[in-house]
Parts: C-alpha cells; sequence; structure tokens
C-alpha cells in the first residue's frame, strides 16, 4: 500500500534529508537549487534528476548559468513505499544521490556504494 502524504509534508521530509548532508558538503554546494514535483513528465517512475553543470566540470569559462536544480520526485517516491519509516530513507538516499552528481559522482559509484 503506497504511503499518502501532503506535499508540505514531503518537503519537509526533503529539508530532513538535506539536513543529514554533512556541513562541509552543504557550504561547498554552489548555484544549485532544490526542487519538489509530483513527477518527471517523460520518465514518471523516476525519483530524482539533477541538472547542471557538475562541481568537477566548471572551470574559469563557468558563469552566467542558470543554477542546476535537482528535483526529488514525490508520486513516484510515494508510490513504491509501504510506510513513513521506507519514505523517509527512500528520500534521504535520493537526494544524496543526486546531491552527489552535483559533485560530479556518478550512477556505477553511487550503485556500488548503496546510494542507488
Amino acid at each position: 500500500m503506497p504511503v499518502t502524504m501532503g506535499e508540505r509534508e514531503f518537503e519537509d521530509l526533503v529539508a530532513d534529508a538535506l539536513d543529514t548532508i554533512p556541513g562541509d558538503l552543504t557550504d561547498a554546494m554552489s548555484n544549485v537549487v532544490i526542487l519538489v514535483a509530483d513527477h518527471h513528465p517523460e520518465e514518471p517512475d523516476l525519483l530524482g534528476l539533477y541538472e547542471g553543470v557538475a562541481l568537477t566540470h566548471r572551470d574559469t569559462t563557468y558563469g552566467g548559468y542558470l543554477p542546476d536544480t535537482i528535483t526529488i520526485y514525490r508520486e513516484p517516491l510515494l508510490a513504491m513505499c509501504r510506510d513513513r519509516a521506507e519514505l523517509v530513507h527512500e528520500v534521504a538516499v535520493t537526494v544524496v544521490h543526486e546531491v552527489a552528481h552535483h559533485f560530479g559522482i556518478d550512477d556505477d559509484w553511487l550503485h556500488r556504494h548503496g546510494w542507488g
């Protein structure tokens, strides 16, 4: 049975997940915004998405870019979880996964280290 939760409460879970990331890392995040959306329009099962230029790919020519975006998709996360505890865990994994992309960490490394 999927978890039901309002938008505001889900946004709070995303904020709580961000709070678990060490301050040195969140302080190093640059020109990025975290968003919550119901679902990805083309891939409705997608849990999260990082779009932008990873910090490891920025050089002296980086400038004038719109902020990177990390979008966490509420509906697929709610649908895949059986209870609140599982949802809290999956939101945290998704947030860390997408933040890691901002730091240039690829999917292979994340999957090998349990951040699927």
